[in-house]
Protein backbone atom coordinates (compact mmCIF):
# COMPACT_ATOMS: atom_id res chain seq x y z
CA UNK A 1 0.00 0.00 0.00
CA UNK A 2 2.97 2.52 0.40
CA UNK A 3 3.32 3.14 -3.60
CA UNK A 4 -0.35 3.96 -3.97
CA UNK A 5 -0.06 7.83 -4.90
CA UNK A 6 -2.30 10.28 -3.02
CA UNK A 7 -5.22 11.26 -5.24
CA UNK A 8 -3.81 14.56 -6.04
CA UNK A 9 -0.48 13.30 -7.67
CA UNK A 10 -2.13 10.34 -8.85
CA UNK A 11 -4.62 13.31 -10.61
CA UNK A 12 -1.78 14.82 -12.50
CA UNK A 13 -0.60 12.45 -15.01
CA UNK A 14 -4.46 12.14 -16.14
CA UNK A 15 -4.88 15.45 -18.84
CA UNK A 16 -8.20 16.87 -17.60
CA UNK A 17 -8.77 15.33 -15.10
CA UNK A 18 -10.29 16.71 -12.05
CA UNK A 19 -10.66 16.61 -8.19
CA UNK A 20 -14.27 16.90 -7.75
CA UNK A 21 -16.51 14.44 -8.97
CA UNK A 22 -19.27 15.64 -11.47
CA UNK A 23 -21.94 16.12 -9.24
CA UNK A 24 -19.99 18.20 -7.13
CA UNK A 25 -20.33 22.42 -7.15
CA UNK A 26 -16.71 22.79 -7.52
CA UNK A 27 -16.16 20.51 -10.78
CA UNK A 28 -16.10 23.55 -12.74
CA UNK A 29 -13.93 25.39 -10.85
CA UNK A 30 -10.54 26.01 -11.73
CA UNK A 31 -7.90 24.96 -9.81
CA UNK A 32 -4.95 27.02 -8.92
CA UNK A 33 -1.68 26.42 -7.42
CA UNK A 34 0.30 28.38 -4.90
CA UNK A 35 3.89 28.33 -4.66
CA UNK A 36 4.98 28.25 -0.97
CA UNK A 37 8.82 30.01 -0.10
CA UNK A 38 9.69 26.26 0.79
CA UNK A 39 8.74 25.36 -3.09
CA UNK A 40 5.45 23.49 -1.60
CA UNK A 41 3.06 23.46 -4.19
CA UNK A 42 -0.66 23.45 -2.82
CA UNK A 43 -3.52 23.07 -5.11
CA UNK A 44 -6.94 24.70 -4.31
CA UNK A 45 -10.41 25.48 -6.04
CA UNK A 46 -10.38 28.99 -7.57
CA UNK A 47 -13.38 30.96 -6.80
CA UNK A 48 -16.82 29.40 -8.02
CA UNK A 49 -18.92 31.84 -10.24
CA UNK A 50 -23.01 31.46 -9.54
CA UNK A 51 -24.91 31.29 -12.87
CA UNK A 52 -26.88 34.09 -12.77
CA UNK A 53 -30.08 34.28 -10.86
CA UNK A 54 -33.50 34.70 -13.30
CA UNK A 55 -31.61 33.53 -16.23
CA UNK A 56 -31.93 29.60 -15.91
CA UNK A 57 -35.11 27.43 -15.91
CA UNK A 58 -36.70 26.91 -12.52
CA UNK A 59 -39.63 25.91 -11.27
CA UNK A 60 -41.56 27.33 -8.34
CA UNK A 61 -41.79 25.32 -5.18
CA UNK A 62 -43.59 26.45 -1.73
CA UNK A 63 -42.01 25.15 1.51
CA UNK A 64 -43.94 22.93 3.66
CA UNK A 65 -43.31 22.68 7.42
CA UNK A 66 -39.75 20.81 7.88
CA UNK A 67 -38.41 20.86 5.07
CA UNK A 68 -34.06 21.21 4.37
CA UNK A 69 -32.70 21.97 1.10
CA UNK A 70 -30.99 18.78 0.79
CA UNK A 71 -34.74 16.78 1.78
CA UNK A 72 -35.65 19.15 -1.22
CA UNK A 73 -32.77 18.13 -3.56
CA UNK A 74 -33.48 14.50 -3.24
CA UNK A 75 -37.11 15.03 -3.95
CA UNK A 76 -36.23 16.80 -7.04
CA UNK A 77 -32.78 15.66 -8.08
CA UNK A 78 -32.71 12.22 -6.73
CA UNK A 79 -29.92 13.19 -4.61
CA UNK A 80 -29.98 15.53 -1.25
CA UNK A 81 -25.87 16.15 -2.12
CA UNK A 82 -27.57 18.83 -4.94
CA UNK A 83 -29.08 20.79 -2.33
CA UNK A 84 -26.52 23.71 -3.75
CA UNK A 85 -28.04 23.57 -6.99
CA UNK A 86 -30.99 25.10 -5.17
CA UNK A 87 -28.96 27.35 -3.05
CA UNK A 88 -27.46 28.96 -6.60
CA UNK A 89 -30.98 29.58 -7.56
CA UNK A 90 -31.80 31.56 -5.15
CA UNK A 91 -30.78 35.05 -3.64
CA UNK A 92 -29.50 33.79 -0.16
CA UNK A 93 -26.21 33.53 1.68
CA UNK A 94 -27.34 30.70 3.64
CA UNK A 95 -28.78 27.87 2.07
CA UNK A 96 -31.10 27.06 5.30
CA UNK A 97 -32.89 30.75 4.85
CA UNK A 98 -34.46 28.58 2.04
CA UNK A 99 -36.32 26.47 3.99
CA UNK A 100 -36.70 28.55 7.53
CA UNK A 101 -40.58 29.42 6.92
CA UNK A 102 -43.43 27.65 5.70
CA UNK A 103 -45.45 28.72 2.78
CA UNK A 104 -41.79 30.77 0.91
CA UNK A 105 -41.90 30.40 -2.79
CA UNK A 106 -38.47 29.61 -3.72
CA UNK A 107 -36.82 28.46 -7.61
CA UNK A 108 -35.66 25.26 -8.21
CA UNK A 109 -33.50 24.51 -11.59
CA UNK A 110 -34.60 22.13 -14.12
CA UNK A 111 -32.97 18.51 -13.32
CA UNK A 112 -30.09 18.68 -15.48
CA UNK A 113 -28.49 21.54 -13.66
CA UNK A 114 -27.73 25.09 -14.79
CA UNK A 115 -26.96 25.66 -18.63
CA UNK A 116 -23.40 26.90 -19.40
CA UNK A 117 -22.36 30.58 -19.98
CA UNK A 118 -22.20 33.80 -18.05
CA UNK A 119 -22.27 33.14 -14.51
CA UNK A 120 -22.32 35.66 -11.63
CA UNK A 121 -20.31 36.38 -8.67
Amino acid sequence: MADIEPYESALDSVPGAHPYPRTSRYHDAEIGLHRLPDGTEVRYAKRRLLPPVGEQETQDHTVGAGERPDLLAQHYFGDPGQWWQIADANPVLDPRELTEEAGRVIAVPAAGGFPRGDRRV
